[in-house]
């Protein structure tokens, strides 16, 4: 089984919280965690800028809890969309989108959800949970969306933090899982404090209320996840074009060939 992971730590100024982050989530048993970069268009004109290397950030990763190895850390980015413009971005070969190791789109709207599950080029869509959701979902994108290997992330931390928030993330979870019955699911936490963290047997305990079976919420925290990440390699990777060009023999090698593959070559 692949190992357990959190798609969404929220990347901030302050390095010592961000150390007792890391240090949390590895005592808790997570393999590896994302380092998330929020850009919100409709806040003011943001730029999209270059990943900070983890190695720049902590000089020494800890140890994951039960295990030798040390925590994994990825940089991600987070596009808050609310207009259609704001598409174009990812829709360019901007080369500093291509250094994160994981893209995510917010979509406000049903038009741009439809967007991001259909034509955009990421890897995870996130789901809002802090407040009830402007549209309904619909079958076709989201099954666009799962067959391009895309994920729906929903965020934990909302829900233990304010009972207004609870009802709001438990009733768009339960919306979402109608739709797309379970699969492509990767729930996070979005944690701002270490005592927000919270274990992935804790998390995938939470996935039940969302509406996920045992097996699909344990999956929401590890093999989801780890396919995210997969997704993301991909899209890194596969940005070029391979052909291939048949080499002209020489006037030799045709001259020593046997009779019956000179005439097939010559045919």
């Amino acid at each position: 089984m692949a190992g357990f992971s959190d798609l969404n730590i929220p990347q901030g100024p302050d390095k010592k919280s961000m150390q007792g982050l890391l240090e949390t989530a590895a005592h808790l048993g997570y393999s590896a965690v994302a380092l998330n970069h929020v850009i919100d268009f409709k806040e003011k004109k943001q730029e999209i800028i270059k990943p900070v290397s983890p190695s720049e950030l902590f000089p020494s990763l800890p140890v994951v809890q039960g295990t030798s190895k040390r925590i994994k850390v990825l940089t991600r980015l987070t596009l808050v969309i609310s207009d259609p413009s704001h598409c174009n971005l990812l829709r360019s070969t901007s080369p500093n989108i291509r250094l994160y190791d994981i893209i995510a789109v917010f979509p406000k709207t049903e038009k741009l959800f439809h967007i991001a599950c259909t034509t955009l080029d990421v890897d995870l869509v996130c789901i809002n949970v802090t407040e009830k959701l402007p549209f309904y979902f619909r079958r076709p994108p989201v099954n666009v969306a799962i067959d391009r290997g895309i994920y729906f992330e929903l965020l934990y931390t909302p829900a233990i933090k304010d009972s207004t928030m609870r009802r709001y993330t438990i009733s768009n979870a339960i919306s979402l899982m109608q739709i797309c019955k379970g699969k492509n699911i990767v729930v996070s936490s979005a944690a701002e404090r270490p005592l927000e963290l919270r274990g992935p047997y804790d998390v995938a305990n939470l996935g039940l209320l969302f509406g996920l079976s045992e097996g699909e919420a344990k999956a929401a925290v590890s093999t989801n996840c780890r396919a995210a990440m997969l997704h993301g390699e991909t899209r890194k990777s596969a940005c070029g074009i391979v052909y291939t060009l048949k080499k002209p023999r020489k006037v030799e090698e045709e001259e020593t060939l046997p009779a019956c593959k000179k005439a097939k070559t010559q045919a």
